[in-house]
């Protein structure tokens, strides 16, 4: 299997399954003399881990960080860190009544058709579980760039929307409930819809907005190593993720030029910033700003339709686990992967001075 890694300087290689006795990854290229502060991984850590609410998953798991290499007296060595994941609460048998059918709008057919067999224990290699390894790794990219700001919320749960702008919201109150949105009213609203149809057996998506602020001028390449263009690759490789949009996104295609166009400061900074703080794929030094749309979590407690190994269309019905709603636990891995992505730029700038 290829596409396991993900950077180019500052580099995550992932390994492990959901059902498995461990996840883990290796970070290379994290300059070495770095002061980690392990509590803020674990931090992130938590924020993503399931069973932290009755909105999401009640798979019951720790997620604490074994670091196996790369660090030495709490500092970063220079070489690859190894760190380690247990999978603690495995029910692989709630799984074992899919063991020949292929799940509607999951990887299961085009597992078996691309390698001839899958781990049907929750999905084994493409379950989200292994995005708890690159929130680890988001969390040490974070403490590489301690000047730049990452917050990223829940910005809609199927037809409810957070109209304010980011600049008229409080980040701090993001983590404040567990829909992680940053508007009081607004998230009650999303716990209730969630809840509504966890009971009904079915699932909802959503949208995460993220903000990156005090973003160094001069971060992307102008061709194909665009900084949006990684941001979009890196967003689209996070599981259940159908869309991505920077700046204006779709809604500029609507404008004109004399509407769009940021006019410049004396000072480099733009009046507006439609353009998202990207410009040409380099970053400008205004505040970047992107969202990121998730399907609904394709296991439902519902009878569906199936196709089962044979050919056969056969009636089944999702069991086990699983979220609601995906998007309350992929907040911090958006910030994750969004930390990796200007990680490697920032290291690769470096290089240039």
């Amino acid at each position: 299997m290829a596409g396991n890694s993900f950077g180019t300087l500052f580099k995550l290689t992932t390994f492990g399954e959901s059902h498995g006795k461990a996840i883990g990854g290796i970070i290379e290229g994290c300059s070495a003399g770095l002061e980690l502060d392990f509590d803020a991984i674990q931090k992130e850590m938590n924020r993503r881990k399931p069973g932290q609410s009755d909105i999401v998953t009640q798979r019951k798991e720790p997620d604490s960080v074994e670091f196996l290499s790369g660090v030495f007296e709490g500092k970063t060595t220079g070489t690859p860190i190894g760190f380690l994941i247990n999978n603690t609460n495995q029910k692989s048998k709630d799984y074992s009544h899919i063991k020949d059918v292929y799940r509607p709008s999951h990887a299961d057919y085009t597992y078996q058709k691309k390698y001839g067999i899958r781990d049907y224990r929750g999905g084994g290699r493409s379950s989200a579980r292994e995005t708890a390894c690159r929130v680890v790794a988001g969390a040490i990219a974070k403490q590489l760039m301690p000047n730049v700001q990452i917050n990223a919320y829940t910005s809609s749960v199927g037809d409810l929307f957070l109209e304010k702008p980011y600049q008229d919201l409080d980040f701090s109150k993001i983590d404040t409930n567990p829909v992680r949105c940053p508007d009081e009213s607004i998230a009650e609203q999303m716990i209730a819809k969630i809840k509504a149809i966890r009971k009904e057996g079915d699932t909802i998506g959503g949208t995460i907005t993220c903000v990156l602020q005090n973003v160094p001028v001069g971060l992307g390449e102008p061709v194909f190593d665009k900084l949006h263009a990684e941001l979009g690759k890196a967003m689209l490789s996070i599981n259940a993720v159908k869309g991505f949009e920077y700046g204006s996104g779709f809604c500029g295609a609507r404008m004109k030029g004399s509407e769009h166009n940021d006019l410049f400061n004396n000072d480099g900074s733009t009046k507006t910033n439609l353009s998202g703080g990207i410009q040409g794929g380099i970053s400008n030094g205004m505040d970047i700003y992107f969202r990121v749309a998730f399907k609904p979590v394709a296991t439902i407690i519902q009878n569906q339709e199936a196709l089962d190994s044979s050919g056969t269309i056969v009636e089944m019905q999702g069991k086990g686990r699983h979220d609601p709603c995906v998007v309350p636990r992929a907040v911090p891995i958006v910030e994750a992967m969004a930390a990796l992505v200007l990680a490697d730029f920032y290291l690769m700038n470096k290089m240039y001075t």
